[in-house]
């Protein structure tokens, strides 16, 4: 199929890569445009862009698409599908209606469970049993359209976002090949109306740690922002990343080190499994306390 493909971070890549290797003609790639990071603040563009242009893929990065000039760029490619991962930008109705089978979204959740920007990070935090990925019919609404695929995979003890997000990204790129191979006689199943659950952008302000809830919530909390932005608190004014924990038993004033790194929780405790601090990498905990040792009674946060 001659194919527009609309992805900008990491997450989409895998995505491509699997539509080039099933043989399909990739129109053009859109994605964000390139903006300032590192120390130089020098423009960086999207992983999208890197590796459309590492295969010789034509890219636009148009700052909106509610233009009628950028519209009928778009038109004019005489696509048969345009698919969607992450893409970044809201498609106008023009947009939507421009492929010959129209615009398919590739969501990292069970819709519709989870529409919004930040799916796999709600999921890990609220606790869900699954989350999984739906192929969708994009319409104007939020993440609303029928779905054409779904499938999902349970959410392990262990699992941050970091290691969900590689492993569903790893599903939307075979389910999009799939789904594209069978495109004529899939059937479109509309959302039900109970269950919508959004999933707002995390803030900066989520990221910092309440010690005084429960261990569970609290270990959940940094699995989820794991690896960015990364639950954090502080000791001695220092600020440290939590990246990794479990819920355990355990008693003391929340937010106070009970032993090693096992801290003290509202409800229970948490033992920490890997942790950063500024400057440093990510260390799992053992290797963090050799550097930056930790005391029984130390309070955080």
């Amino acid at each position: 199929m001659r194919v527009i493909f609309m992805g900008s971070p990491d997450f989409s890549v895998p995505v491509l890569d699997a539509l080039v290797e099933a043989g399909h003609e990739i129109a053009c790639v859109y994605c964000q445009p390139p903006r300032p990071a590192g120390r130089g603040k020098k423009d960086r563009p999207t992983p999208v862009q890197a590796r459309a242009e590492a295969l010789g893929l034509p890219v636009r990065h148009p700052k909106s698409l509610k233009g009628a000039e950028e519209q009928a760029a778009f038109a004019a490619l005489d696509a048969d599908v345009a698919v969607v991962v992450a893409y970044g930008l809201i498609l106008p109705q023009p947009v939507l209606d421009a492929p010959h089978h129209g615009c398919l979204n590739i969501h990292a959740s069970l819709l519709p469970r989870w529409r919004g920007a930040a799916p796999i990070h709600r999921a890990v935090m609220a606790g869900d049993a699954a989350t999984g990925v739906c192929i969708m019919q994009m319409e104007a609404g939020l993440d609303t359209g029928p779905v054409l695929v779904r499938e999902a995979t349970p959410i392990g003890e262990s699992d941050t976002t970091g290691a969900l997000h590689d492993r569903l990204s790893g599903m939307g790129a075979r389910l999009i090949v799939d789904a594209l191979a069978r495109l004529d006689t899939l059937t479109p199943v509309p959302q039900p109306d109970e269950g919508v659950l959004y999933a707002d952008k995390i803030a900066k302000a989520e990221a910092a740690i309440d010690w005084t809830r429960p261990a569970d919530q609290i270990a959940r909390h940094i699995r989820g922002l794991s690896p960015f932005p990364g639950a954090w608190t502080t000791h001695d004014e220092t600020r440290i990343k939590l990246l990794d924990a479990r819920a355990t038993d355990g008693d003391g004033k929340p937010s106070t080190v009970i032993e090693r790194f096992t801290i003290a929780c509202g409800e229970g405790a948490v033992r920490v499994l890997r942790a950063q601090r500024a400057g440093k990498g990510p260390q799992d905990a053992e290797t963090f306390l050799l550097g930056y040792p930790l005391k029984a009674g130390d309070a955080l946060g």
